[in-house]
């Protein structure tokens, strides 16, 4: 290729701001054979981005286990779905997806967090679910620190975002996972969780079904009016951080209209089923119109002709390559039979008056499916794209160097000070130990009316998916930016470890995980070497803790690779998997909470302890430090141990549970006695650090005499239910009333200080 097309290239890139290289817009030309016109450059640009076509990450991503024989569709299309339950004859399936949206959320909190919110909701809404329930994983930075002033707004900011849109969705917040660290401090994580139920047989695909090839299917868009919001939002998540840039890559939602729309929808899959005609059905998230019509076309081995010209706008004017790739909240896209378009038209224009609820909204038919695999835009009449459906979707790929990481998870510390009557409260009222009741009081985790175990009552919440149906579901979701930091294997082991713990302690059995894997620049080697050994772990630990077939690992169905976070100036997060594991409960009824029961009952502890303090709070809270050896993962005992939980809490015999996690088992105690408001612990341990603050994982399990008869060998009893509302050992105390209301309002005295809490 001659200097003078690669210097138009470059003036091509720069001008339209695009974040594919020189060697990429090479190749691109190469494949027109011509210089591609400007909607052309945006859609391989879009397509060809970290965000959407996993160029570094893909080859790594196929080391995890994402195959058992409960999973319906596994990572590939809009949701993952597992088998869930049957009622009244019918089988459900459940749906659950896994995004983030970290960038937005950091250049603009409140719209960033909202439109993650909304479009993860879009993605379950779309393989013909009904949406019951959200999760939000949080990281921020130290709103203590340098730059605490802003990582303060940024918290607040996205924790609005969440409840404005989440709450007046109707969509209950289950909870969660909040952490602060400075490696945080320029780039937010806002992961976000979506969850819904769908009959088995009306699981909907997002691609066109193979019929279109032989009748005329054409392509339905629905909902809010195009406008020029979210341009550039894919390409935004692919590149670093720098200043105030991106602001016009930010989606605006509006969540009153996606009410609407998600009951339009389910009137609009009632029909469709009804007709008997396949059909497929997807969100619009990054890259807009385009991406939505090349996916569905190439995936379902057809092209498309998308008319432009067709599109509903919100400003008049825009040229065609924001129309198509804009993203534009509150949308959707139908591949549906011609003869049924009307249909699909009559509900949301008519029955559900779109245009008269915003203006500019409707449905349309915006483009025709095609037995020659080309992707073809028009607009105004002319051709404004034009190139082979599947070199669009297939994307570029590369082999990025990868350096393993050196481990900074070291051997023991030596000799370690206890006072449990100080470590404890400063543990407790730090921000990695103190209540996140300020976060998930915003939420609203009970709209449906289907919630059992609230945030903050037990490891996990648990809600009834199937109306009538006794099946509970239990979700929860975690990762440890701490663990990751010293060691990136223990950081994925450990994430899904914590998630499957927390799960268990309520009593149900794992069925499935997603992930969203958060590292920084994959240019460079170190961050390969991360994310590898982030990837290894994730592998590690789920080839362990499968519960549902002999051999059979706890599959990953969805996920998403968040790269490139870190700023400008090359601070980059730690490495941050953050896994969120989903359980079932045979009987709901049965399901166990943390809250203390009765005195005179004994506390059973389950799980040694180690001299495993790496990355530990009880280091970072009370030593001011971080080093030390991180706890091992340790497979087999991770899941005899979750198996001899779930056991108990079904037999009945264990009637309180809590995971040893942060803080050790001095944490885990106190924390069951803050959350039940009478009844007090008393140990048989005396000031022991290993005993106390090892963050080695097991369990605190509330149990009655007469059932400690028959405990595993890895169990013993350390103490008992008292009556006195206090946790003791032997020869130390501690006051939990003194700290009680300050482990309660902490956070919202930290983060919303400036608010008057």
């Amino acid at each position: 290729m001659d200097d003078t097309i690669g210097k138009a290239l470059e003036r091509e890139i720069a001008e339209r701001k695009l974040a594919m290289t020189l060697d990429e817009a090479r190749r691109l030309h190469g494949l027109f054979g011509r210089m591609p016109t400007p909607l052309e450059f945006h859609l391989f640009d879009i397509m060809w981005s970290e965000h959407c076509s996993y160029k570094s990450s893909r080859k790594l991503l196929k080391g995890l286990p994402v195959r058992a024989s409960q999973v319906v569709i596994g990572p590939g299309e809009d949701a993952g779905v597992v088998r869930f339950c049957t009622h009244d004859g019918v089988d459900y399936d459940l749906v659950v997806a896994h995004e983030s949206h970290n960038h937005p959320s950091q250049v603009l909190p409140v719209e960033g967090a909202a439109t993650g919110v909304g479009g993860i909701v879009r993605d379950v809404y779309c393989m013909g679910a009904d949406v019951i329930g959200s999760l939000d994983l949080l990281r921020f930075g130290d709103p203590l620190g340098p730059s605490g002033e802003r990582c303060r707004g940024i918290a607040r900011g996205v924790v609005e975002g969440i409840w404005r849109y989440g709450n007046a969705l109707g969509v209950p917040n289950l909870g969660g996972d909040t952490e602060f660290h400075p490696g945080y401090d320029d780039n937010c994580l806002v992961n976000v969780v979506a969850l819904g139920i769908a009959r088995h047989d009306r699981v909907v695909h997002s691609f066109v079904p193979p019929e279109a090839g032989s009748e005329p299917y054409v392509f339905i868009l629905a909902g809010k009016p195009t406008d020029d919001t979210g341009f550039g939002g894919a390409t935004f998540a692919s590149a670093d951080l720098d200043g105030e840039q991106g602001m016009g890559s930010v989606q605006v939602a509006d969540p009153f209209l996606k009410r609407i729309l998600s009951q339009a929808n389910l009137a609009a899959l009632e029909y469709l089923f009804g007709t008997g005609a396949p059909f497929g059905f997807k969100d619009l998230g990054a890259g807009g119109i385009a991406c939505v019509t090349s996916e569905m076309a190439a995936h379902g081995g057809l092209g498309i002709h998308v008319d432009l010209d067709q599109v509903p706008v919100g400003i008049p004017g825009l040229p065609p390559e924001v129309v198509a790739c804009s993203e534009t909240q509150e949308r959707f896209g139908f591949a549906v039979a011609e003869r049924f378009a009307e249909g699909v038209l009559d509900i949301y224009n008519r029955r559900f008056e779109l245009p008269r609820l915003f203006p500019g909204a409707r449905a349309a038919v915006i483009g025709r499916f095609t037995s020659e695999p080309v992707y073809r835009v028009t607009c105004a009449g002319a051709e404004a794209a034009c190139a082979p459906a599947s070199a669009i979707t297939e994307g570029v790929f590369y082999d990025r160097p990868a350096e393993d990481p050196v481990s900074s998870s070291t051997d023991d510390p030596g000799e370690l000070p206890c006072d449990p009557g100080k470590d404890v409260p400063a543990m407790l009222l730090s921000l990695g130990g103190c209540s996140r009741r300020a976060v998930w009081s915003y939420y609203d985790s009970e709209v449906r009316g289907s919630t059992v175990l609230r945030p903050g009552e037990a490891d996990s919440c648990v809600i009834l998916p199937v109306p009538g149906c006794s099946v509970g579901l239990a979700v929860s979701g975690d990762g440890n930016p701490w663990y990751g930091e010293l060691d990136p294997f223990l950081g994925g082991a450990h994430a899904v470890g914590e998630a499957v713990r927390n799960v268990a302690a309520v009593g149900a059995v794992p069925l499935c995980a997603t992930d969203c894997l958060n590292y920084g620049n994959p240019e460079e080697p170190s961050v390969m070497g991360q994310f590898r050994r982030g990837i290894e772990g994730i592998s590690e630990a789920c080839r362990h803790l499968g519960f549902l077939e002999p051999g059979e690992p706890l599959p990953i169905v969805s996920g998403n690779v968040s790269l490139y976070n870190q700023s400008s100036s090359g601070g980059s997060i730690p490495p941050s998997p953050i896994v969120a594991v989903f359980g079932r409960l045979d009987d709901y009824g049965v399901c166990c909470d943390m809250i203390l029961k009765e005195p005179g009952n004994l506390l059973v502890l389950l799980g040694p302890r180690h001299r495993e303090f790496g990355g530990g709070l009880f280091l970072r809270a009370v030593l001011g430090g971080s080093g030390g050896r991180v706890p091992l993962f340790r497979g087999p005992l991770e899941a005899e141990m979750a198996r001899w939980v779930i056991a108990g809490v079904k037999s009945r015999r264990i009637v309180a549970s809590h995971d040893i996690s942060v803080g050790g088992l001095a944490l885990a105690a106190a924390e069951m006695v803050l959350s039940s408001g009478g009844p007090g612990i008393r140990l048989e341990i005396g000031a022991d650090p290993v005993q106390l603050y090892s963050e080695t994982p097991g369990y605190l399990l509330e149990m009655a005499p007469r059932h400690v008869d028959r405990l595993p060998d890895h169990a013993r009893v350390i103490g008992e239910i008292t009556g006195d509302g206090g946790l003791s050992g032997d020869g130390w105390r501690v006051d939990l009333a003194g700290v009680r209301d300050r482990w309660s309002d902490m956070l919202a005295s930290v983060v919303w200080r400036e608010e008057g809490v």
